[in-house]
């Protein structure tokens, strides 16, 4: 996809570089390699340079960072893994790109209090390393090996967010440097507080466009005494949704449970080894103590049984959980895979989950006239699914029928009262609709963008236009 580059990209000022260069040392990188690192992402969007990277290492460096960006009129783009899917990190006007991920300290862990501090370059997967010994785990899982910084920007969820929430529910404070160069923390460890405007929210899914945040408070969660996982292939893609919403609506306490259907599951065979049957296919998690997962499990069972399910294969054995959300979580690259030299497009839209099978059912009707192949997947326990076409990069009538396509996609979720993206934020890709779905409160947006950001520097052309 094209990015719109027309602004005027002046080359950064040689004292604005050797300033950059007396204060950050080795920390900063004008190599080609880097800037493309940094220019590039995990989806379909073009590649944009950054004219130059600094890695922070701490709260401190960032401020100095801010400050001699704001003075010089020079963008500055928070960096974490560069997993994100809507370009949410490309630096569209180029500047410095600001690498968080040395920032990977783990704070404090309070174990009585069911909480953590982290530094915003902490991936998700260390943290839970950390936390094992505990007995806690923070059970935000979007798929990739993510930041937590990069996951509070993008207000991330995943596959255990039918059960856990989101980022939204996750983060109970956050330490944030501001364009002026103030660090601010928008709240105390407290559960719950009626002080003021609820900062730490308005920071949440911001994505980086009013502050970079340095620093994440989460809560814990207790690991669960008994985890199982269970597959069941399905003869019809409405008959796997309606069970997830039936058990839902039954009070089924689902952990995970994830949707491929037929075409995902014949990329993840392929690129995992598995030996699916190559029909729709949930995924599921179940957490709780011995009986509860049983009780559980046959719940579910039976529903599935009733709407067209096969066999329930289910294990508790943590090396063939893992297997399964390994081949899950690298579903996309799988979908990808699917057509070799090919890009892969991802969108995401999230429904009431009432609406889900109706609305699910029409995209895999419009996906069947497609000449992309395309997949579904999606944690349809809370209403979200995506797609994934793989693109042919240089097919100019590719490009145009996928954009039709992820069109009416979106425009059929807005229509069921839904979202233009569940968990991938806006980024570059969906400003159009976040206008069509939220109207005159993205002019609310903006007055808070010119006001915290009057110079429009921090992550510019991300979210809405100015």
């Amino acid at each position: 996809m094209l990015i719109d580059t027309s602004f005027v990209r002046a080359e950064l000022d040689p004292a604005f570089i050797g300033a950059l260069r007396e204060r950050f040392g080795a920390s900063l990188s004008m190599s080609a390699s880097m800037l493309e690192q940094h220019g590039s992402n995990e989806a379909h969007f073009d590649v944009v340079l950054p004219d130059a990277v600094v890695f922070a290492r701490s709260t401190e460096d960032v401020v100095d960072l801010v400050k001699l960006c704001v003075d010089a009129g020079v963008p500055i783009v928070p960096f974490g893994a560069g997993t994100s899917i809507e370009g949410n990190a490309v630096p569209v006007r180029g500047g410095v790109s600001v690498n968080l991920g040395e920032m990977n300290r783990i704070v404090a862990v309070n174990p009585e209090d069911f909480d953590c501090v982290v530094e915003a370059g902490v991936r998700r997967e260390q943290l839970n390393e950390h936390l094992r010994d505990t007995g806690l785990f923070f059970p935000i899982d979007p798929g990739a090996n993510a930041t937590i910084g990069g996951m509070a920007s993008t207000r991330a969820s995943g596959t255990n967010a039918v059960r856990y929430g989101t980022m939204r529910e996750a983060v109970l404070s956050l330490k944030v440097v501001t364009p002026d160069g103030n660090v601010i923390t928008t709240a105390r460890r407290a559960r719950k507080s009626a002080a003021g405007y609820d900062l730490t929210r308005l920071y949440v899914g911001s994505e980086g466009t009013l502050g970079i945040i340095t620093e994440v408070t989460l809560r814990l969660h207790p690991i669960p005494e008994t985890i199982s996982a269970a597959v069941c292939g399905f003869a019809t893609l409405e008959g796997a949704v309606n069970t997830v919403v039936q058990s839902i609506q039954s009070g089924v306490p689902l952990a995970r449970v994830e949707i491929l259907d037929d075409m995902q599951i014949r990329a993840v065979n392929a690129w995992s080894k598995l030996s699916l049957p190559e029909v729709t296919t949930l995924f599921f998690e179940f957490h709780g103590s011995p009986g509860g997962v049983a009780e559980q499990v046959e719940m579910v069972s039976m529903l599935a049984a009733e709407n067209g399910g096969g066999s329930f294969d289910w294990s508790n054995l943590p090396e063939e959980r893992a297997k399964l959300w390994k081949a899950r979580h690298e579903a996309y690259y799988a979908a990808v895979a699917l057509r070799p030299g090919a890009v892969g497009w991802a969108t995401d839209v999230c429904v009431p989950i009432s609406r889900l099978p109706e609305c699910i059912t029409a995209t895999k009707a419009d996906l069947a006239t497609a000449s992309v192949p395309a997949t579904i997947l999606g944690h349809v326990g809370d209403g979200n699914f995506h797609v994934i076409f793989a693109m042919d990069p240089t097919s100019a009538p590719e490009l145009a029928e996928v954009q039709a396509i992820n069109a009416r996609l979106v425009a059929r979720a807005l229509a069921m009262d839904g979202t233009c993206t569940g968990e991938h934020g806006i980024g570059i890709g969906k400003q159009e609709w976040l206008v069509e779905e939220l109207g005159d409160a993205v002019e609310v947006m903006r007055v808070l963008k010119r006001a915290m950001d009057p110079k429009d520097l921090f992550n510019p052309g991300k979210i809405f236009s100015l």
